[in-house]
């Protein structure tokens, strides 16, 4: 809905346009009252408002990757939210604590909310940056990931419940992604996979449990 400037003056100083309430969408982390309490929304306000302040302060929240404020007449205000996505537990002196790709630690509570994430041992930016790009590319492989770590010689060591999978420092998640079609041919055949090797160029090596 649109109008001339005179008309949103008019419409702003309307009983009728108060802010009477405020839905919160896109939040799995952060909870409502944080974004509420951040919005700090005058009992006067009007919907018909600028809402790039409100925007603003909850942008500033750690979880918030955007935000995005829209109206819904006659007095709902409606907060959209993208959360900037955990990817990681990394062991601390404190304990194990929350990250995003960046290695910044994120608000989320553990024993608040069920976070099954891979842990690391330290916050190690190319592991973060992978996890991240599997975590977008490869969701279902990511969510079987319990532990990641570098090995000897520039290997990464990836482990499932399953089986463990090594690579090369280099890897990229579509290349991590060619382990599930064989992980398929390899229940096909009755085969139970210890290791799967991606270390060999255009090869996924099936090293099997010992019977």
């Amino acid at each position: 809905m649109s109008s001339p400037f005179w008309g949103r003056a008019l419409l702003r100083s309307m009983d009728f346009f108060r802010v009477r309430r405020v839905e919160i969408e896109g939040l799995r982390y952060a909870t409502p009252d944080e974004i509420v309490s951040r919005l700090r929304v005058d009992t006067l306000a009007s919907v018909w408002d600028d809402v790039s302040p409100l925007e603003a302060r909850v942008a500033e929240h750690a979880q918030v990757r955007a935000v995005r404020i829209k109206r819904k007449l006659p007095g709902t205000l409606v907060v959209i939210v993208t959360e900037n996505p955990p990817v990681a537990l990394v062991n601390t002196p404190r304990g194990l604590i929350v990250v995003d790709a960046d290695g910044d630690s994120l608000p989320v509570d553990p024993t608040r909310i069920d976070v099954d994430l891979p842990v690391l041992a330290r916050k190690d930016s190319l592991l973060l940056r992978l996890l991240a790009e599997t975590q977008a590319e490869e969701p279902a492989l990511f969510a079987r990931v319990s532990e990641v770590r570098r090995a000897g010689r520039g290997e990464i060591v990836f482990e499932l419940p399953e089986f463990r999978i090594l690579a090369d420092s280099a890897v990229r998640a579509a290349r991590l992604g060619e382990v599930l079609p064989v992980e398929l041919d390899a229940t096909r055949r009755n085969w139970r996979p210890r290791e799967l090797d991606l270390r060999f160029r255009d090869q996924v090596i099936v090293r099997l449990q010992s019977p």
